[in-house]
């Protein structure tokens, strides 16, 4: 097990600021994986952020995408293209905590150079399939124009790998080296079991997003089911009826890797594990039940989200259960975790 490091000042603050639901995770985590997951996280966050930075032109988000890969690879001392990348893209940033935050690469970076070795090629390794997946979605999407969709279901499970699959492998990868008796199953299957449910994770934010994605020239349902609907990717705008019975194959979808990961969770026998891996499980869940009410034309009018008094709820019912395998079960049974369930890895017929 490796030193336990200190948090940066400001990482508590950076955390809450980009994220709602992972900032609670974070919290939640066995004190060994939080300054290995945080920084990943934080980093992710960044490539992230510059990839949806608006004004540059794609060519220029690549470029300064692939600088922040590079620097993440590289060792201290040897990333000379970082200042110029944070004058660049700082003052661009609308949202004071993602402005924040590339202000904080240096501190970040600085953090990753801190980690002890395994876990440093870990979060690197984690970091290059999350940047590729991100570059793959400039080179298709950042042209602007038209509407464009991914071509096959195929393309949606690769990319559903590389920005949130790999995520689960490399929390496995963690808990296995830093946590005694991890979890009940092998590790092998766990990582298939974690692979699924960030790729599940990365569906609901795709199927929530639907409407600002088509606004943004983006589809992520594949362009062969769409035909196969007789609809092309510019038409769910104006008819999204037509698009409701491959919404909902793909809710389904959603909810069987998210089932997966309440398998991945009930294996984890630390308790502090099982309540950090089951809370994005469950807010998933809560998430699609919303999605389900609303069918494909509510979520193109309106952004479905979980409120805060009800993410507040799911932790204060998970820290009266004690993380309990049968009641964080029995929760996500209780948020419609069942319904429609699709086994993991099934595609659209």
């Amino acid at each position: 097990m490796s030193e336990l490091l200190p948090l940066p000042a400001n990482s508590w603050a950076l955390l809450r600021g980009v994220s709602r639901s992972f900032y609670l995770s974070m919290r939640l985590l066995p004190a060994p994986l939080r300054a290995p997951v945080a920084v990943g996280y934080l980093l992710a966050r960044a490539t992230d952020t510059l990839a949806d930075t608006v004004q540059p032109s794609t060519a220029s988000r690549l470029d300064h995408l692939q600088t922040l890969a590079a620097a993440i690879e590289a060792p201290p001392g040897a990333r000379a293209g970082l200042p110029a990348l944070i004058a660049s893209f700082a003052p661009l940033q609308q949202d004071a905590h993602e402005r924040a935050l590339i202000l904080a690469l240096p501190e970040c970076l600085a953090w990753l150079d801190r980690l002890a070795p395994a876990d440093q090629a870990d979060v690197r390794t984690v970091l290059h399939h999350i940047t590729q997946g991100q570059a793959l979605d400039l080179s298709r999407f950042g042209a602007g124009g038209p509407v464009r969709a991914l071509a096959s279901a195929a393309e949606l499970e690769d990319y559903t790998w590389r920005v949130a699959g790999c995520v689960g492998e490399f929390w496995t990868a963690l808990g296995v080296r830093h946590l005694p008796s991890f979890a009940a199953l092998p590790e092998a299957r766990l990582r298939e079991l974690g692979r699924s449910y960030g790729m599940g994770l990365q569906l609901v934010n795709i199927l929530r997003d639907l409407g600002p994605d088509l606004a943004a020239g983006r589809c992520y349902l594949p362009a062969d089911a769409l035909a196969a609907a007789g609809l092309a990717p510019q038409d769910i705008a104006s008819q999204p009826a037509g698009v409701e019975a491959l919404y909902r194959h793909w809710l389904d979808a959603a909810q069987g890797r998210l089932a997966d990961g309440m398998t991945y969770t009930g294996a984890l026998n630390s308790r502090r594990m099982r309540a950090a891996s089951a809370l994005p499980a469950l807010v998933g869940a809560r998430t699609l039940a919303r999605l389900r009410a609303a069918g494909a034309t509510g979520a193109l009018r309106q952004r479905i989200k979980v409120p805060r008094h009800e993410m507040r709820a799911l932790l204060m019912r998970m820290v009266l259960g004690f993380a309990g395998r049968e009641a964080l079960a029995a929760q996500f049974r209780a948020l419609g975790g069942s319904e429609g369930a699709a086994p993991m890895g099934q595609s659209p017929p």
